[in-house]
């Protein structure tokens, strides 16, 4: 009776949240499919095998994954350790260690790696909890222990098949059911993703001896997710940026993969508009330099994306593993290793033709959504392509920064025109500061990397940007003579100017254009106009700097019929908390621009020494 009520009101919570008209139901299972049920069921494993001995991809890829597993086997067992308030880097070795491990005994049946993995398990149980406090942590872990307790299940002893049960179910999914934890089904990001998906493992695994627990969870589960997958609409634009589409949509493609196999079904959430496109958005967020666009907090790293082979797989489309290739082309795989759902990449790719991944048709992606984006280039092939990354959106999205109207710019196999991206939440939250919160006043904002005097944006009269205000895209071209993005920024500017317009664009293949139209309120407004660069900066008249890096020279030059004062700001920190910006420093102009006054500013980004004939127009006119 007392479950019944739980799922009664359970269902009614999901109505209201989600706006489904009927919750999702998985079908009734007289008897749950044999172990393992977790993504490979039992005898697929000959497929991977085929493959590993055929392609030298995935039979280095094997290779590495068997050689981390032995590394592992000569580590001590993970401790109960926490960095702060998190247990997070425990719970992400759990999954590495025990996806491995699980990999490397069902390919080859060495004992070592089932000892290993028992053993591993039987410590991780041992922890007094799974921190649920921090609700990631409980997921990552419970997924790490469901994946080897289902993939080793017919070879672990009784003992320690009971003892790590218990601590799946006990640790892992009753936490889950309570509400101070459990806020992350109502979530739009990533904590809704990656805590569904590390619960639905732990419910898939532990099945047969709690199914209606199991079957509660999965069932809350299809119809919660939902929620952060409609923020991939229309177009495939992930909120989060670069950093956090590898941890959010990495764990949907595993709940998804996980469900297909035991249900048969994907429950419709494949027909959630822009999420198979997504892998369209993760692509173009990499430069020529290898290096991402890091906005939000998110880094400028990359590595092989597990995920990328499922979207690949999904679409048909091998062009989307372009920028993974690189990984896949190199000798060593060694450092492929740390990623701790590298297995996936072999289940998901081992059927793709890897000698048909193609360039991309396009060099334009746009997005629209909570955080829109326009990526553009022009070449896929070119080591020194010019790439041009603009950012729209607010900075009321989770992890966003006040960087609306922000750009970066590659060219040569150097990044010009950079952005700090994220600080490491410990060294923030260890000195008291507030580092998530999203109102105008929120503390936040006073941390240097996420307001937007750090940014490659307007700043007027020396105010924050507007945590209410949103921009989309307006306007964009993928013409090979002028690719351009324009955004209307007025509402992140509100009660600072009338009106505020960019456009940013790649001309004739050749240089890049920002251009700004504004329209000054009642009173005489200053204007800072600054781009973050990692070159030597050499201001050399009143409207032309030199930037020099690597041996290699752009020229920055200012059109505007308003006296503009070039100058240079640093980057260093003023505050206790703020991190170092080592190497970096901000160029730029001010100007004060009369009250009422329509003022424009051309900016050109011009590599090497090229005599630029061509006229900037409005942007009414840009076509």
């Amino acid at each position: 009776m007392r479950k019944a009520l739980v799922l009664l009101l359970f269902f009614a919570g999901v109505i209201s949240v989600t706006g489904n008209a009927q919750p999702i139901t998985v079908p009734p299972l007289e008897k749950w499919p044999a172990h393992p049920r977790i993504l490979l069921v039992k005898g697929e494993e000959q497929a991977i095998e085929r493959s590993v001995a055929d392609n030298p991809v995935w039979r280095k890829m094997h290779e590495a994954i068997l050689r981390a597993s032995d590394t592992i086997i000569g580590l001590p067992t993970l401790e109960r350790k926490l960095i702060g308030r998190r247990l997070l880097s425990k719970g992400r070795e759990c999954v590495r260690r025990l996806f491995y491990l699980s990999y490397a005994y069902r390919m080859t049946g060495a004992e070592k790696y089932l000892l290993r993995a028992e053993k591993e398990m039987l410590a991780v149980s041992q922890f007094s909890d799974w921190n649920p406090s921090h609700f990631l942590d409980v997921a990552e872990m419970t997924m790490g222990m469901s994946i080897g307790y289902d993939w080793l299940f017919d070879k672990l002893s009784p003992g320690a098949k009971k003892i790590i049960r218990e601590a799946i179910l006990q640790k892992g999914l009753e936490p889950s059911f309570d509400s101070r934890y459990n806020w992350f089904l109502t979530a739009t990001h990533n904590w809704n993703q990656v805590c569904n998906a590390g619960m639905t493992y732990g419910a898939l695994a532990v099945a047969e001896d709690h199914p209606d627990t199991s079957k509660l969870i999965i069932e809350r589960a299809l119809n919660t997710i939902s929620l952060p997958m409609g923020d991939y609409k229309p177009d495939g634009a992930y909120p989060e940026g670069y950093s956090y589409w590898n941890y959010g949509t990495s764990f949907n493609v595993m709940f998804l993969s996980a469900i297909e196999k035991a249900f048969g079904s994907d429950f419709g959430l494949l027909q959630s508009p822009g999420f198979l496109k997504t892998g369209s958005f993760l692509e173009n967020m990499t430069g020529p330099t290898g290096a991402s666009y890091n906005w939000g907090d998110c880094g400028t790293g990359t590595n092989l994306s597990p995920a990328m082979f499922w979207f690949a797989q999904r679409n048909q489309d091998p062009s989307l593993l372009w920028v993974e290739k690189k990984f896949l082309d190199r000798s060593d795989y060694r450092s492929l290793a740390w990623e701790r759902l590298l297995p996936g990449a072999i289940i998901w790719g081992k059927d793709i033709p890897l000698n048909k991944i193609n360039a991309p048709a396009s060099n334009v992606w746009v997005g629209q959504g909570p955080s829109p984006v326009a990526l553009m280039r022009t070449s896929w092939t070119d080591p020194n392509a010019i790439y041009l990354g603009f950012k729209a959106g607010s900075p009321s999205v989770n992890h966003a920064h006040m960087d609306i109207g922000s750009f970066i710019m590659e060219w040569g196999g150097v990044r010009w025109a950079s952005d700090l991206g994220s600080q490491e939440y410990e060294s923030l939250e260890s000195k008291g500061i507030q580092v998530f919160g999203r109102t105008q006043d929120a503390q936040r904002w006073s941390i240097f990397r996420m307001n937007n005097f750090a940014h490659n944006t307007l700043t007027v009269d020396g105010k924050l940007q507007l945590v209410k205000g949103y921009a989309k895209i307006d306007r964009y071209s993928d013409n090979p003579r002028f690719r351009y993005a324009i955004s209307d920024l007025s509402t992140v500017y509100e009660d600072q100017l009338k009106r505020i317009t960019r456009g940013v664009g790649i001309v004739d293949d050749g240089y890049v254009v920002i251009r700004d139209e504004l329209t000054t309120l009642d009173k005489p407004t200053t204007i800072r106009w600054t781009m973050l660069t990692a070159a030597d900066v050499e201001i050399v008249n009143k409207n032309t700097v030199f930037l020099k890096k690597d041996g290699k020279q752009l020229t920055l030059h200012v059109d505007s019929r308003a006296k503009v004062e070039l100058k240079t700001w640093s980057s260093q920190p003023t505050t206790t908390y703020d991190a170092p910006n080592p190497g970096t420093t901000f160029v730029g102009f001010e100007v004060t621009v009369p009250a009422n006054h329509a003022e424009t500013f051309t900016v050109r980004l011009i590599p090497e020494v090229k005599k630029i004939k061509t006229k900037i127009r409005s942007l009414d006119r840009w076509k």
